[in-house]
């Protein structure tokens, strides 16, 4: 029979400093033994540092901040994801979950001192009460926006449904009020689905919240059973995971009932679990291409590497993201939680994607990617060869796309959010989110709004190259002759922004009418018009309206 050991430490005086008695137990089994001394050893120690500083420290402690911090530092040595939850953040923990919230249905974004809607979301109170992207938050409630951090913002305008505020905004040079009545928001999943050409379906998926699956099969029902849907294309491009179980269901959408989704295996045999499909699937033979890039992590690599380890569909893209942790959460004291990385998962062919090795650091702490020695092959369920430690490598892979800096500097400057909001001001609506096009006088007419700014200022990669290699050269003493080349050289490759501005035009073009599309056709207008230019599509449709080619991928070579 296991034994089990009771630690019990009456802490005397640790807060504030009164004679507080605080009783910490640990239960642990006799197989943690000979954890026994240490885990005493430190608690007490910890305790004693505690007491000392609550009762000499020059300045009155905040023991609860204090406490935070130290909690904090000892998570971060173990991974990013490994976190403690303090009840004041559990809203935003639920939001995480269920993609849920109270609120006004808003992005905001902080430009200057104030506070700026970036964007309101279709259906919500803040697009129902007359806000619009571009409106400078001044005050909520009576208290001044100004100087205020987005982070803080949004607290104040989250909020029980059904409670109200009054939000003092400018608009141009108007400034209004209103009062808005706080709602549930639920923010959608599947921002966008349609139909890409006759047979071609499109589903973008952004988060694995408790709904996600659902939504997903409302959306493939709909495009099979009234639009005509042969094969589908899975857009999980920044999505950055959520809920397992989710992912094993969306899986179950192509894949027969009892097939092997997912395993996760940890230090504790309770966490070896096996994921099955539990349901008759929506398509077993039904093309399916699936899309990823570099921000594509955790539940968007458990369904992208099991459609490609079951050989069920192609993966297109960037190599994905690389985290093959899992995470459960855990209730503690005072309504907090521990969200703590319980095991790693295992895709059907074995393979493990974590890609950061969190067990091992540096001297300096730094933490590295699984060592190349440590890369294993598997095999699919056709006999292809892939591989772990790596995140995600897809079946055809398409290189990421670097806008330039001009078209970085615009948008971090928010010269095209700007422009965007300007020219809804003056135009009361646009063709649809498909068709509209921005017309060569109104990109002029962008050009001369980016001429007027006066914080516009940039190095190209070249230019920066070159002042290097010019280091190189005056340290090499060869710079004196050859320093009137070096200058030559360098005027040519000095930005100019007139120049720069129809160089770039395509990309800039594109970024542009997005936002402006997003002013009247909000999130799911923006994803649609984001889908005309996208190579990724092309490379999808391609394949996919290629039986021969998707089958050859598919098989081994």
């Amino acid at each position: 029979m296991k034994l089990k050991y009771i630690i019990t430490f009456l802490t005397i005086g640790i807060l504030l400093s009164s004679a507080t008695t605080y009783t910490i137990s640990y239960y642990f089994d006799d197989k943690d033994d000979d954890n026994y001394f240490e885990i005493t050893k430190n608690i007490r120690t910890m305790s004693a540092v505690y007491n000392v500083i609550n009762t000499y420290y020059v300045d009155e402690p905040q023991p609860g901040k204090m406490m935070k911090t130290g909690i904090d530092a000892m998570l971060k040595s173990l991974d990013p994801y490994t976190v403690y939850i303090p009840e004041s953040q559990i809203e935003d923990y639920r939001y995480m979950t269920t993609g849920q919230y109270g609120g006004i249905g808003s992005l905001i974004q902080k430009q200057g001192e104030y506070i700026v809607i970036s964007e309101p979301y279709e259906g919500f109170p803040a697009q129902k009460g007359g806000l619009k992207a571009g409106d400078i938050l001044l005050e909520v409630d009576g208290v001044s926006v100004k100087d205020k951090e987005t982070s803080d913002m949004s607290k104040i305008l989250k909020g029980g449904a059904g409670t109200e505020l009054k939000i003092k905004y400018k608009r141009a040079e108007e400034i209004k009020e209103i009062t808005i009545k706080r709602e549930e928001i639920k923010i959608a999943e599947v921002p966008y689905f349609g139909m890409i050409d006759d047979e071609v379906g499109y589903v973008k998926l952004t988060s694995f919240t408790n709904t996600a699956s659902k939504n997903i099969g409302k959306a493939l029902r709909t495009l099979k059973d009234s639009l005509g849907m042969k094969k589908v294309i899975l857009d999980l491009r920044g999505n950055g995971g959520g809920l397992l179980h989710e992912a094993v269901n969306i899986v179950n959408f192509w894949v027969p009932k009892g097939e092997l989704v997912v395993e996760t295996k940890g230090r504790l045999e309770t966490m070896n679990r096996s994921y099955k499909t539990q349901n008759n699937p929506f398509d077993e033979t039904m093309p399916v291409a699936v899309l990823i890039n570099d921000r594509s992590a955790s539940a968007s690599e458990i369904v992208s590497g099991s459609i490609q380890d079951l050989d069920r569909g192609i993966v297109i893209g960037e190599r994905s993201f690389g985290k093959g942790l899992v995470q459960q959460t855990k209730d503690i004291n005072f309504g907090s939680k521990v969200k703590v990385t319980i095991a790693k998962y295992y895709t059907p062919s074995g393979r493990c994607i974590q890609k950061l090795d969190y067990s091992h650091r540096d001297q300096k702490g730094k933490v590295h990617e699984v060592s190349d020695s440590l890369i294993h092959l598997f095999k699919t369920k056709n006999g292809r060869t892939v591989k772990d430690g790596r995140g995600i490598d897809p079946d055809v892979e398409i290189e990421a796309e670097l806008y330039s800096k001009l078209t970085a500097v615009l948008v971090t400057k928010n010269h095209i959010f700007e422009y965007a909001t300007q020219y809804e001001r003056t135009h009361p609506s646009i063709a649809t989110s498909k068709e509209f096009k921005l017309t060569a006088e109104e990109y002029d007419d962008f050009v001369s709004f980016i001429k007027n700014q006066k914080d516009i200022s940039y190095t190209t990669d070249s230019q920066e190259l070159l002042e290097q290699l010019k280091d190189v050269a005056e340290d090499e003493k060869y710079l004196t002759e050859s320093e009137t080349e070096f200058e030559q050289l360098l005027k040519k490759l000095t930005p100019n922004l007139e120049t720069d501005l129809a160089r770039y035009q395509d990309e800039i073009k594109e970024l542009l009418e997005n936002e402006i599309i997003s002013r009247y056709y909000f999130q799911k207008g923006r994803v649609e018009a984001s889908l005309k230019h996208d190579k990724y599509i092309e490379e999808a449709l391609e394949v996919l309206n290629n039986e021969a080619k998707y089958k050859q991928i598919l098989t081994v070579q």
